[in-house]
């Protein structure tokens, strides 16, 4: 079962393939008419068809039926319909156009339901309105073509039958969807199975009237043996769109790293490590942030992973964990909350992963650590312990000290701005590889973590739409 915006996200990863909307349109069309045909032969069948891409599957369906036994009705005037694809399939029709005023209930035996698909948004506006209540109370037998009209609202069409491709959606069952026939219409498994342009449609896009951290607060607690990874953490989340950045470090590199940027936020922690004494500050701190990243710089002291364990297992707000953070946790680590490991190979078999059966052993460690894992490599595997996804973007150019620290900032950046731990770690690999793509185009093999910081924002610009 997949959502609405699973099923965006799927189109448009496949559209970036090469498998556009044409071919899908077309596939989709053959799939509702080959049901129609075999189901209802004979039949006198009403296409009933919005402006959207839902009515162009139910119009080139039309297409593929008894032009005698079927009329489509437009629920909006053709020239409402902005879609060049649409309007030619429309054009070459055999059968009857008319308006839904129109419509004739007496006048046929099966209304094609293709008035709203996934994408609707809001309560069902008119004529929308207009024709659910006429479905519901129609005497013949109600098909609708990919989720019911108005599916989630107050207002819904009461299928007898949906005819919907790839997976069922959200929300859809036998009591609201009537009999449910799941077509294939030649998506590419690469476009669920990886992830792709189309999941930075998941990326939160702020609202017009948002305010100073209301787009992700981040805390980052590391630093003391080193202090350029939690630095190059804070500015990758940063670029990535979170509002607010809080490192928490030890004095020994707070006024180092402060002196990375300006926007930099400090809270200085005593001595020379994170230790059992900053504990209650932590968990208290952390209270005031979306989400935690722990790890970059830390180190291995033993004070320091007593301190880690204790503080992911207690921390109320998402965490990810990364870095020396990981060889902290052990092999009997299980999450309390929602968490994100982010190891590399060697930290992966720490964990107790199987480095020869990666997408097996990432999915049992996600499901026995009740975390989400991404294994960072030449393909990054993401798993929550149900599903897995690869991410294919990145260079070898990459392997510089620092990237790793990067991708555990970017992710950490949306994870404070609400995304779900899975989708946050997908859409912060491919953020974190295709930015090293764009700086390895002007660095080559001299590349630095520091340039894929700087195409962070290139990368925005170039995927986000809206």
């Amino acid at each position: 079962m997949i959502t609405s915006l699973d099923s965006s996200v799927i189109d448009a990863n496949s559209e970036a393939m090469g498998v556009g909307i044409p071919f899908l349109m077309e596939n989709a069309g053959k799939a509702i008419a080959s049901v129609l045909s075999e189901r209802f032969r004979g039949k006198r069948i009403a296409f009933v068809c919005g402006s959207g891409n839902n009515g162009g599957d139910g119009i080139t369906a039309a297409k593929m039926t008894d032009a005698h036994n079927t009329t489509v009705y437009l629920l909006r005037p053709s020239g409402s319909i902005r879609s060049d694809l649409i309007r030619k399939a429309l054009s070459e029709l055999k059968c009857q156009v008319k308006d839904f005023s129109e419509f004739d209930e007496d006048g046929h035996d099966v209304i094609a339901d293709c008035a709203l698909g996934t994408g609707m948004s809001g309560e069902v506006r008119p004529p929308y309105d207009a024709f659910i209540k006429i479905a519901n109370r129609f005497k013949g037998c109600v098909v609708s073509v990919d989720v019911p009209s108005g599916l989630g609202t107050t207002l819904s069409v009461k299928a007898d039958m949906t005819i919907t491709f790839h997976d069922t959606k959200e929300g859809m069952n036998s009591e609201n969807s009537g009999e449910i026939i799941v077509k294939d219409i030649g998506i590419p498994k690469e476009a669920y199975d990886n992830v792709g342009p189309g999941d930075m449609l998941r990326y939160p896009i702020p609202q017009k009237d948002s305010h100073k951290g209301s787009n992700g607060r981040l805390l980052i607690i590391g630093g003391g043996p080193y202090y350029g990874a939690p630095a190059m953490s804070a500015l990758a989340a940063l670029r990535t769109g979170a509002d607010i950045v809080r490192l928490a470090v030890p004095e020994n590199c707070s006024s180092i790293i402060a002196g990375f940027s300006p926007v930099l936020m400090i809270t200085e922690l005593s001595g020379n490590s994170v230790n059992k004494e900053h504990s209650d500050l932590l968990l208290v701190l952390s209270e005031k942030y979306d989400a935690v990243l722990i790890g970059p710089g830390i180190g291995t002291s033993e004070d320091t992973v007593e301190t880690v364990r204790c503080f992911v297992r207690s921390c109320k707000v998402p965490v990810v964990v990364d870095a020396d953070g990981l060889t902290a946790l052990g092999k009997d680590f299980v999450s309390q909350g929602r968490t994100i490991l982010t190891p590399h190979l060697r930290e992966f078999e720490m964990l107790g992963g199987d480095p020869g059966d990666i997408g097996n052993s990432v999915k049992t460690l996600a499901r026995k650590t009740s975390s989400v894992v991404l294994l960072k490599g030449m393909v990054d595997t993401i798993s929550n312990g149900e599903k897995t996804r690869y991410n294919t973007t990145g260079t070898p150019g990459m392997t510089g000290a620092g990237t790793g620290d990067v991708l555990a900032g970017i992710v950490a950046g949306l994870l404070s701005k609400s995304m779900t731990c899975f989708d946050a770690a997908a859409v912060g690999a491919f953020i974190s590889g295709k930015a090293g793509e764009y700086a390895f185009e002007e660095r080559s093999y001299g590349l630095i973590a520091t340039d894929v910081i700087e195409k962070i924002p290139k990368v925005l610009k170039e995927y986000l739409r809206g």
